[in-house]
């Protein structure tokens, strides 16, 4: 085999920054001949994101990378022999860095980003800023992440973007062109907002923030009765396990359809059963998606996005739903998120960290979802690029 490329990422977050490069690569490589291909082997810190990924198949092989001591670096660095390795957004391992550069591969970090809290820039930092030397190069995301580098004497970096706008933009793609593929698993989904002008597609949820959507939808079932507008919830938990779905279930009132208690080969081939659960759904205001792998794809019949995680350690991925060209709202933890920020600065979202803003921001957003949703496409649109920057830099010579 070809001495490999070597893919470190931390976990599934990440993972999503490589894979436009991965996929890039890959297509690009089946146009030569067999033997020319250069194997990629891709790598999790994470356990978590290798077991929802390691049968990833457009990497050669798919791993949990040994606990960084030097001898494990060795070790690995023997056994793989790459001829290049790319370490995705914050992923900095001393070992492995220092016997990538001690043997002279050249290595990368791609979609990285830096603030000046970060470790590397404390007084007590500078082991860890010598660090970055190891790097042949760093891709940033940003102007202000080049800048802080170059006035801590790291030079060798250049801004290309965050490669995650680029996925986010493959998988709209994908979704146009494998339409059939996912209109089975999509289909109760359509039918449940078919008619409805109103919908609400909240993904990856808290407790915090499932109790405020709640209140939310019960205020406006409120004003339902008087003004016959209605609105829908489809509400997509970060946890699916039957502790937190038991309290969905006790905080809606049992008030909800769930997706998994749909028989989705029935609802494509049995009549009968699709016009009864049709019948259903136009009559359920709440559809709790209790599955993986639907998300991304459900933003799609959103006309604003709730996403979750802002009462907590912090957002999840905001431009997952933008890139659909629909407001965006989410709550008050998003500072460390550079996309957070530049939807709110393209005026396409806005963060809550109440109810009554919370109200404000979604009224706003469902009655100017198109002019909103406008500045979302095309802030996303504006953003990507990066794959292609750093694939031809790397790859197209």
């Amino acid at each position: 085999m070809r001495s490999p490329l070597w893919i470190h990422v931390s976990s599934v977050g990440e993972f999503e920054q490589a894979r436009p490069l991965i996929e890039k690569l890959q297509a690009a490589q089946e146009l030569k001949a067999k033997g020319e291909r250069i194997p990629i082997i891709l790598t999790f810190f994470s356990p978590s994101g290798y077991e929802l990924r390691k049968n990833y198949n457009k990497a050669d092989g798919v791993y949990y990378l040994p606990f960084a001591t030097r001898r494990n670096a060795r070790w690995f660095l023997n056994t793989l022999q790459p001829r290049m390795a790319l370490f995705v957004k914050y992923e900095f391992w001393p070992a492995y860095l220092r016997e990538l550069k001690k043997r002279g591969i050249p290595t990368y970090s791609i979609s990285a980003i830096f603030r000046p809290e970060q470790l590397f820039f404390r007084w007590w930092g500078k082991s860890y800023l010598r660090l970055l030397n190891c790097f042949t190069h760093i891709y940033a995301q940003d102007e202000a992440s080049r800048i802080l580098l170059a006035n801590h004497g790291i030079r060798h970096c250049s801004v290309v973007g965050d490669t995650r706008f680029d996925r986010v933009a493959d998988v709209r793609r994908q979704l146009s062109d494998d339409r059939d593929k996912m209109a089975v698993r999509l289909a109760p989904i359509a039918h449940f907002v078919k008619g409805c002008e109103r919908v609400i597609v909240a993904g990856s949820t808290w407790p915090k923030d499932e109790e405020l959507l709640t209140a939310y939808i019960t205020n406006l079932e409120l004003q339902a009765a008087e003004t016959n507008a209605s609105t829908k919830l489809i509400l997509v938990p970060h946890e699916t396990d039957e502790t937190h779905l038991h309290f969905i279930f006790n905080l809606l009132q049992g008030r909800f359809l769930k997706y998994s208690s749909l028989d989705i080969e029935k609802f494509a081939n049995d009549r009968p059963y699709r016009e009864s659960m049709q019948n259903i759904l136009q009559k359920t205001q709440i559809l709790v998606i209790d599955t993986i792998g639907l998300l991304s794809s459900i933003y799609q019949f959103g006309h604003t996005a709730y996403v979750g995680g802002g009462f907590g350690v912090g957002i999840h991925n905001t431009i997952e739903a933008a890139v659909y060209g629909v407001p965006v709202v989410f709550g008050p933890n998003y500072q460390r998120f550079r996309e957070a920020k530049g939807l709110i600065e393209a005026g396409a979202a806005r963060s809550i960290s109440n109810y009554q803003e919370l109200e404000s921001a979604l009224n706003t957003a469902l009655e100017q979802h198109e002019l909103i949703g406008a500045k979302a496409a095309a802030y996303v649109a504006e953003e990507t690029g990066a794959t292609e920057k750093i694939y031809k830099e790397l790859f197209d010579i």
